[in-house]
């Protein structure tokens, strides 16, 4: 096979040609990622909290219902699997239910109440006082997810909101936790970031600290 040729007719090395810019293109799609993790560790004190109030809640019998809309509900089906079948065995399984899965029950309640409140709906529906209701929102504007958190907040749940963009966008809730970027992408990414570390140091808490995050 014959080598490839750069604009001097020599061989294409390491510093030329495409081989140069699709480098170049990675560190700029690093960069473009970076501020954003950097802001999840500045948020690592805030994240122990909201660790630490879901912990609780599971020790005393809550449950986590979690939603969001599109490729976030896609998340919060994720989330919720997390919660109930850990990937890594031995791990307490807590319970957790997405409320985006039921595409019945999604059509029903849209269609007679608006797809505003599908999730506020079920959370009335199910949900009790002891339980933590999570949305997830890229830009923090989401009607149904501000309607939930809002429903959720008013029946006692401990609320928590994964959200994007300028944080007062974001719905009023317990803990906040805001990716600031506009890339819709980096903000899922660093969503899914965000709810695999909620998952993991809530099992810390219950492993470590049992029945005193209830004393």
């Amino acid at each position: 096979m014959a080598q490839a040729k750069g604009p001097d007719n020599g061989p294409m090395g390491p510093d030329t040609g495409p081989r140069r810019t699709d480098g170049a293109a990675v560190r700029r799609a690093f960069d473009r990622r970076e501020p954003a993790v950097h802001g999840i560790a500045e948020q690592a004190g805030r994240l122990s909290e909201v660790c630490r109030d879901m912990a609780a809640r599971f020790q005393r019998g809550g449950r986590l219902f979690t939603f969001g809309n599109g490729a976030s509900a896609t998340d919060a089906s994720h989330l919720a699997v997390e919660f109930m079948h850990p990937a890594i065995v031995g791990k307490r399984a807590l319970p957790a239910v997405a409320l985006g899965n039921d595409s019945a029950t999604l059509s029903g309640i849209g269609t007679q109440e608006g797809f505003a409140e599908v999730f506020e709906h079920q959370l009335r529906a199910f949900s009790t006082t002891g339980d933590i209701a999570l949305g997830i929102s890229p830009d923090g504007r989401c009607p149904n997810v501000h309607h939930a958190v809002a429903a959720a907040r008013e029946l006692g749940l401990l609320t928590v909101v994964l959200s994007g963009g300028a944080p007062g966008d974001a719905p009023a809730a317990d803990h906040l936790l805001v990716v600031r970027s506009a890339d819709p992408l980096v903000v899922k990414e660093s969503h899914m970031t965000l709810y695999h570390l909620l998952w993991e140091m809530a099992q810390v808490f219950l492993e470590r600290y049992g029945t005193e995050l209830i004393a």
